[in-house]
């Protein structure tokens, strides 16, 4: 039988009490800034960060790069330094984050304070999507709460250690979710991705050393330190510790977010947790991490694949990036998904690298073409040609890349999927579509 049981760590809180779980009392009840206060008492920034380190925890945002790691690029003695929330989550299909700032702002905030105490920052910024209008008074109002009561502010619970937490609301645009985009817009200038080096730790915002963390990566680290870094490490499998949430949508009978333990199935995720695939129908395809990566399909050697980071990447081809789970029935056109991605992303480019601004222009438009019965055979041949422009093997997409972000390769994704798994059921409707034109 499929597991469907979670294993609840971030969001235990939120599941607890769900008429309450986002105010102060609720927080403080069920210990919300006890680790907190035990941070500041030992007052041992580095060993948090050896925490953190030991833990093996990966960046939930969709990177999946170490975080004890990230912070540990700052340099030694160059302040000051600034601690960055990325709330922008714009990937289509993807909403834990909402939930987590929504109905637990508190563990985020808890949170964002030892992570700034670890690296000795004293200026944090979450930079939220605007369209999330109660996770920002919600937010706004827990913040409000905490420096009343001395966790936040100056001299935090008596500790000497002083920091300052500060909202900015995104204006809509998808690639501010890309950590230095972000910083651009943070900056008040239009959001584009910047040359790297310098990275963000070296010349981050205001041109300061700086961290940039997704909202789950940060609500975990309070858990991360109350428990051990080596405890947390023994969740999860192999390089995989820990929880994360799933976000699952489409074609099954329970969408929603999970928090599930890493090394469980594709099988569980799909079948166990959210309770297989409408009735009447069979599953097609699924993208087992957002929208920006390779898809997979219905063979046991990706649905018995084991949810781990590096496993799926080296195996599979793709990776579990922002953790959201799209899944697709036999009902489904996998040209009109491809097309409707490409449109997105096609919408959402800054223009700032010339392959992405035009090639994920004229890739929308051959794959209108095609999904609306306008297709000529050579068209898969053609996307395939185009794509290798913005990523160069167009076979392992999106792992490279000649744009400064992934934005542009995550519309070459979809074109790879296609190729690999429906060449054939396309093939045949293109030379139809041909044949009665002529």
């Amino acid at each position: 039988m499929p597991i469907d049981t979670e294993r609840r760590i971030v969001t235990a809180r939120l599941r607890e009490r769900p008429d309450d779980s986002w105010t102060i009392e609720a927080a403080t009840a069920s210990g919300a800034y006890e680790t907190l206060r035990a941070v500041l008492a030992k007052g041992d920034p580095a060993d948090v960060q050896e925490q953190v380190k030991v833990s093996g925890l990966r960046g939930r945002g969709g990177a999946n790069f170490a975080t004890g790691q990230k912070w540990s690029f700052l340099p030694a003695d160059l302040f000051p330094r600034y601690l960055v929330v990325n709330g922008d989550e714009g990937e289509p299909s993807t909403f834990k984050d909402r939930m987590l700032v929504e109905r637990d702002p508190h563990q985020l905030i808890e949170g964002i304070i030892i992570s700034a105490y670890a690296i000795q920052c004293n200026k944090a910024f979450v930079y939220l999507r605007g369209e999330f209008a109660l996770g920002y008074d919600r937010l706004t109002q827990a913040l409000d709460d905490a420096r009343a009561r001395g966790f936040l502010g100056p001299n935090i619970l008596g500790s000497g250690f002083d920091l300052e937490i500060v909202v900015h609301r995104g204006a809509g645009a998808y690639i501010c979710g890309e950590e230095t985009a972000l910083i651009e817009s943070l900056e008040g200038e239009r959001g584009m991705p910047r040359l790297k080096p310098p990275f963000p730790a070296i010349a981050g915002l205001y041109a300061k050393p700086t961290v940039v963390n997704n909202v789950e990566t940060l609500s975990t680290v309070p858990h991360i330190v109350k428990m051990g870094g080596a405890a947390y490490a023994e969740i999860g499998v192999n390089k995989s510790t820990g929880t994360r949430i799933v976000a699952i949508s489409g074609h099954v009978k329970k969408p929603g977010n999970y928090e599930i333990e890493f090394g469980c199935t594709f099988r569980d995720v799909i079948y166990g947790f959210a309770g297989g695939i409408r009735d009447g129908h069979r599953l097609k395809f699924f993208l087992p991490g957002g929208a920006s990566f390779q898809w997979l399909v219905d063979r046991d050697e990706h649905l018995d694949a084991i949810y781990d980071i590096d496993f799926v990447q080296q195996n599979l081809g793709t990776t579990l990036g922002s953790g959201a789970v799209m899944v697709f029935d036999d009902s489904t056109d996998p040209l009109l998904v491809a097309w409707r991605l490409a449109k997105f992303y096609a919408h959402e480019s800054c223009g700032k690298c010339t392959p992405c601004r035009e090639g994920t222009g004229w890739i929308e438009k051959v794959l209108y073409r095609m999904s609306h019965g306008l297709g000529r055979p050579e068209d898969l041949d053609l996307l395939i040609s185009v794509g290798a422009g913005i990523s160069p093997n167009v076979a392992t997409a999106p792992f490279t890349q000649t744009t400064l972000c992934p934005l542009g390769p995550s519309v070459v994704s979809p074109i790879a999927s296609l190729d690999k798994y429906f060449r054939d059921e396309i093939a045949e409707r293109l030379v139809t579509s041909s044949g009665a034109r002529t």
